[in-house]
């Protein structure tokens, strides 16, 4: 297979092996018959090794064609144990494959040329097995025939390739393998998985989650769909390394057992709890104007609470938003004694003074009492920022006030209905509440490990809020964290400065959750520790999500490493192949041809000509409909910039697992049977290339 000439010539017979097969008989008789060739014993010996040699190198070489032919119809199972996949410090492992170039774009185009059909099309026994086993599959006899031809084992010369589908040729164009790895150093940058349903992007997930959690990083996955198996596989790789203690999980779908969360109960500025409300609101057109007046009225209930040393939850949001009445009482209860410690009886008085006929129209209906605490703050001159912002908003018309904060009631309906204000507007001081309660920062400086199941399929409006909230909790930590580190305002906080922890996170079907929070999260957590890897099916669902194409190019353009699976929107293909550049593909064409000599007394009445001439043309490295033919468990990957690189996925055999609580081992069978999600396509056949 040598690169040495303009064309490899790779699709033909293995003519090495006629030559290698006469060297060895040569080399057989001359150790066997020396005189035969009338040669003495010591030189008979020498030319019959020197024989020998030549056989073993044109056997060699024969070998490798028949090998590449071999592969370029046939796959093999790519598998490992779970704890045999490789872990390092220093570099994050995909599987197996080989640096793609120029070379293997030339031998894929030569498998599409007319001479290449013979060596890439099935054989016509193969093709009558495949026939057979219909025929044959309701016949009393000949369905055992048709079962031993359906068998996917190594004796089997007629073995069905596994159900993965795609072109083996793209693999198979070389045929030495070795690990692929990429450098720690670039994972900061952000890795994006494209790939439709189906063709392995969870079961990546699961290999790359297992060396995180390994390598003792803080992990959260974030798993809208509900994936049993990667839940599982969390928590065994925790347990596998003695983290199971630190080990969480949060899922909508089951809040009984769930762990609990309060996305804005932590903060550095109070306002923060305003923002990651109000970002979820829409802000497009006269839209923006609301969200305006949301984050307003939900900033001074957030200060109003966290006066009263209150922790804000969006249960109290919600109450107050609808009746503020309630928080200015509670404030106003604590801060005026501190001023006038006879405030409440000048607030009687003006309580019994009050009639229909001195009160305001936008105030009838009101409570007396606060709108005489109105009038005593207001003919005192008595200012204070958190009772002036709760004072403006009790005054305003109730009708008037409601259509401001419309925009922001459906978001809040969406996160305290049913059992899911449990778990995100938990109870502190509930001490007969056995689930556990966390926060990004704890979870971060515990080094713990987070699987966040949001159930989208059960209800998407409901997890894409929480997934939102989360996420603009996670840039809030992220940016306190690279301000003043994991430790600031704990005792240790210079040594855990010296030791801050990488953060992976990881967003299965990210489309189903990625909104305005997502893109700082991208751009500027990674000064914070923060990795993200990415999963979705197609760039126009991500479009479609952010609903602006020019967000949807600010969301890519943060992401540094690019592992294409197979797809099917030329679109998401392009995302890939327009980065690559073009590369010199060589083609042969035959010349024949005859004319007369045209002269007499030459001897010769016509001439002939037959050339076989070698042109060079560019073309794309990859073409979009490369990658439509990806077969399952395969992809491509750039990273580093311009290094391009096709890979085998491993396929992690789970028997032999340490054993899980019954808690999870219920949630994670519960889910095998309500989400159909999970790809099991690998259990009737393997995927990737022989060896």
């Amino acid at each position: 297979m040598s690169t040495e000439y303009p064309l490899e010539a790779l699709l033909r017979p293995p003519v090495e092996l006629w030559s290698a097969l006469v060297a060895a008989l040569g080399g057989g008789l001359a150790f066997l018959f020396p005189t035969l060739f009338m040669l003495t014993p010591g030189t008979a010996y020498g030319c019959g090794l020197l024989f020998f040699v030549i056989a073993i190198y044109r056997a060699t070489e024969g070998w490798m064609i028949a090998r590449y032919h071999r592969n370029l119809r046939q796959m093999s199972e790519y598998t490992l144990v779970a704890k045999d996949i490789p872990i390092s410090y220093q570099r994050l492992f995909f599987g197996k494959g080989f640096r793609w170039e120029q070379k293997h774009t030339q031998r894929l185009r030569d498998t599409l040329r007319p001479w290449g059909l013979p060596y890439v099309e099935p054989k016509a026994l193969y093709l009558w097995a495949r026939r057979k086993e219909q025929e044959w599959e309701n016949k009393p006899f000949f369905k055992h025939l048709a079962i031993f031809f359906s068998r996917r084992v190594w004796w089997n010369p007629l073995a069905p390739l596994p159900p993965v589908g795609g072109s083996p040729q793209l693999h198979a164009v070389e045929l030495r393998e070795e690990d692929i790895w990429m450098d720690l150093k670039e994972r900061v940058g952000h890795i994006l998985v494209l790939g439709t349903t189906r063709v392995g992007k969870t079961r990546l997930c699961e290999v790359l989650v297992s060396q995180d959690i390994r390598r003792g990083d803080v992990v959260i996955l974030f798993d809208p769909k509900g994936d049993a198996e990667l839940l599982k596989r969390m928590y065994v790789e925790a347990k596998r390394c003695g983290r199971e203690k630190d080990f969480y999980m949060f899922h909508l779908g089951y809040p009984d057992i769930s762990a609990r969360y309060n996305a804005i109960g932590n903060f550095s500025r109070v306002t923060e709890v305003a923002t990651r409300i109000a970002t979820q609101i829409p802000s497009e057109g006269e839209a923006l104007a609301f969200r305006e007046f949301a984050w307003r009225f939900t900033n001074i209930i957030a200060r109003a609470l966290v006066a009263l040393g209150r922790r804000p939850d969006y249960q109290q949001i919600s109450q107050y938003v609808t009746n503020i009445e309630p928080l200015l009482q509670d404030y106003c209860r604590i801060c005026l004694p501190k001023v006038d410690p006879d405030w409440l009886t000048h607030v009687k008085r003006y309580e019994m003074a009050l009639t229909d006929s001195n009160t305001s129209p936008s105030m009838r209906g009101r409570s007396k009492y606060s709108i005489a605490l109105v009038k005593y703050i207001k003919e005192k001159r008595y200012f204070d920022p958190v009772v002036d912002g709760l004072r403006s908003a009790f005054e305003y018309d109730k009708t008037y006030f409601d259509k401001l904060v419309a925009t922001l009631m459906p978001l809040m309906e969406k996160l305290i209905t049913g059992k899911t204000a449990e778990l995100i507007s938990p109870n502190y001081f509930d001490i007969h509440d056995p689930r556990p309660i966390f926060d990004w920062m704890q979870v971060i400086r515990k080094k713990a490990i987070v699987y966040v199941g949001l159930d989208a399929l059960s209800d998407t409006l409901v997890s894409g809020a929480v997934g939102n909230s989360m996420f603009a909790d996670l840039v809030s930590v992220a940016g306190q964290i690279y301000k003043f580190g994991a430790g600031y305002g704990i005792p240790d906080e210079v040594e855990m400065r010296k030791t801050m922890p990488t953060l992976s996170m990881h967003c299965d079907e990210f489309n189903e959750i990625i909104g305005d929070e997502f893109i700082p999260l991208l751009n500027k957590a990674g000064g914070a520790g923060v990795q993200v890897t990415a999963y979705t099916q197609t760039w126009s669902d991500i479009e479609s999500r952010v609903r602006s194409v020019s967000k949807a190019g600010q969301v890519i353009g943060n992401f540094n490493t690019i592992i294409m699976m197979r797809v099917r929107e030329y679109e998401t293909a392009e995302i890939l192949t327009k980065q690559l550049p073009l590369v010199e593909v060589a083609s042969m064409m035959t010349v024949a041809g005859t004319h007369d000599v045209g002269m007499v007394g030459t001897g010769s009445e016509f001439s002939s000509v037959n050339q076989d001439r070698v042109s060079v043309l560019e073309a794309p490295m990859l073409t979009p409909a490369d990658i439509v033919k990806l077969p399952k468990g395969q992809a491509f990957v750039l990273m580093e910039g311009a290094q391009l690189y096709k890979i085998r996925l491993p396929l992690i055999d789970s028997r032999c697992e340490a054993e899980m609580p019954e808690s999870i081992e219920k949630v994670s069978e519960d889910m095998e049977r309500r989400y159909t999600t999970s790809e099991r396509w690998w259990l009737s056949g393997g995927v990737g290339n022989a060896e």
